[in-house]
């Protein structure tokens, strides 16, 4: 009997996310909900590699992968934001249609989603 891979080797790894993260970073910039929190980072190309260094070290270490995440808490990094439930729901809706164009299966969009509707009290409104 066979294992059942974690939700990182599902992702398709580190390389999996890394792809992940550009395009969910891509669609923030374009969500009309969102885009004025991300394209002033985009416009920073040092800081936004940053950014996306630590989201995917946070995703690696969530679904199970070798990385050790050094970044803030999700309450430390989004503290004073004041993110509201329909920009914290448009980001959501981003990574899933991320996953659905990626064509991840149906149970790891769900273990995704999961895991990103567990750290919403720590972003929302904090």
């Amino acid at each position: 009997m066979q294992a059942t891979p974690s939700l990182f080797q599902r992702l398709g790894g580190t390389q999996g996310i890394a792809a992940i993260v550009d395009d969910i970073v891509v669609a923030h910039c374009e969500n009309p909900i969102i885009r004025a929190r991300f394209l002033p980072i985009a416009a920073q190309p040092e800081r936004l590699a940053v950014i996306k260094q630590h989201t995917v070290s946070f995703f690696e270490m969530g679904s199970g992968g070798p990385a050790t995440y050094s970044g803030r808490s999700m309450r430390d990094a989004h503290k004073g934001m004041n993110v509201s439930g329909e920009e914290y729901l448009a980001a959501i809706d981003d990574i899933m249609n991320v996953l659905r164009k990626r064509q991840v299966d149906e149970q790891t969009q769900k273990d995704v989603l999961a895991i990103a509707y567990s750290l919403k009290d720590d972003i929302v409104r904090v």
